[in-house]
């Protein structure tokens, strides 16, 4: 059995990162640490991890991220509380 991660983080500046990776321990570390000085959490460092979930099946979890990447603030806020109907609510919602 496999274990997929798509994972929240929340960046210094207050804004969120999401990510897919199938080690999300390392790969946390891998984002606080800076290795990486193109990435976009580079400058944005400490991180915290706000949310994952986990998937067993990899094209399950890009689907996921892809889905979470264009959602709002709000709507991701909601997922973090795990409150669906909060989240339902503002897909319906048209800015």
């Amino acid at each position: 059995m496999h274990n997929y991660f798509v994972y929240i983080l929340e960046c210094a500046d207050k804004s969120y990162y999401t990510g897919v990776t199938n080690d999300l321990d390392v790969r946390i570390e891998q984002h606080n640490s800076g290795k990486d000085v193109n990435a976009y959490t580079y400058s944005r460092r400490p991180l915290i991890l706000k949310y994952f979930m986990r998937f067993e099946q990899i094209e399950q979890a890009i689907a996921f991220e892809k889905q979470i990447k264009g959602w709002n603030r709000l709507k991701k806020e909601a997922l973090f509380k795990e409150d669906w109907n909060e989240i339902l609510r503002l897909s319906n919602f048209k800015k």
